[in-house]
């Protein structure tokens, strides 16, 4: 049997070796640094949203609690499918659900370091660790968030549009141009060979050789993919809907209309560098919606203490994270 020669650009032999002690001192101190920036990052977000709220002294309720289960499930639920684009990508790679999890939770837990810098980076080192392509879990990453942003742009939109009538587009162009245009790259991943020659023409400079057709989903699959990441959407909606309860006296006409505009504010949210003033993008979305169907005042209520109980529930994921950690091989933990 012929044996084809490996690139050691992209695809590690699984780890064999045992570390020297300098590169485990340098790891150990790499992941202390990493903990205590994401800690003190969170720690001011909590901060930030509690002192927001403190004056508007609301009365604790348990619905509270479990809008935070859902925001919390809607990570595993992610973690869970991005795990299957994995798997399709590559047959042979052993990635249980329970794996994908941990590593979607600790990339979760990553988001506050700017730029999803943290969450990528996990994702590829994990990689090494299971002798996967980089370039694959790169590519499955590139996937994830574009099926992300399908689901919270396009059934967000139908929803408003039918609720609120094209209105809503028309006087609030410069929060909704942002995730239209999305959709159009967006398109393009879903067709493999449109995006597998828009990937080639950097990669083939980088790499020095064209990614692999198989790294690619078929169109089917890529469907699938897209409206597996719906549900997510939905878990994160139902919390939401859970949380504005608490606040105003919404009746089941609401519903949809909320959890669309917490799914759209996301999205916008994360293309806040295409739109003016990036802090609060997600707020003005959420209030702008709700204003139409609840006071001003009670919108931005239910809107800042999303956000407080959202950024409890990142507590809850890593929790999870730690928890699932533990049944991984050591040598493959994320």
């Amino acid at each position: 049997m012929t044996h084809l020669p490996t690139t050691a650009d992209d695809d590690p032999a699984p780890p064999a070796r045992r570390r020297p002690a300098g590169r485990r001192a340098l790891r150990w101190i790499a992941t202390v640094l990493v903990v205590g920036l994401v800690g003190v990052l969170f720690a001011r977000s909590l901060a930030a949203n509690w002192a927001e709220l403190r004056a508007e002294h609301l009365r604790f309720s348990p619905w509270w609690l479990l809008a935070i289960v859902f925001f919390a499930l809607a990570v595993a639920v992610t973690g869970s499918a991005w795990g299957r684009i994995v798997r399709w990508l590559d047959p042979d790679a052993r990635v249980s659900a329970r794996e994908a999890v941990a590593v979607q939770c600790l990339s979760w837990v990553l988001k506050y370091i700017p730029g999803q810098v943290g969450s990528v980076t996990n994702k590829v080192l994990w990689a090494g660790k299971k002798g996967i392509s980089r370039t694959l879990v790169l590519i499955s990453f590139v996937y994830e968030n574009v099926f992300l942003q399908i689901a919270s742009i396009v059934p967000a939109l139908v929803i408003l549009l039918v609720s609120l009538g094209p209105g809503i587009l028309g006087e609030n162009a410069t929060l909704m141009v942002a995730p239209l245009l999305v959709l159009i790259p967006a398109a393009m991943v879903l067709h493999a060979p449109t995006f597998r020659r828009i990937l080639n023409l950097p990669l083939r400079r980088i790499l020095k050789r064209s990614v692999p057709p198989e790294y690619f989903l078929s169109s089917g699959r890529a469907a699938f993919s897209a409206l597996e990441f719906v549900l997510p959407r939905i878990l994160n909606g139902i919390g939401f809907v859970l949380i504005a309860a608490t606040v105003s006296d919404i009746t089941p006409g609401h519903w949809l209309p909320f959890a669309a505009a917490y799914a759209l504010a996301g999205a916008v949210g994360i293309l806040a560098i295409l739109v003016p003033s990036g802090l609060g993008v997600r707020e003005a979305v959420i209030v702008l919606v709700l204003s139409q169907y609840v006071p001003a005042p009670e919108a931005i209520v239910i809107s800042l203490l999303a956000r407080l109980l959202a950024t409890i529930g990142d507590a809850v994921v890593a929790a999870v994270y730690l928890v699932i950690r533990r049944t991984i091989p050591q040598e493959t933990r994320p």
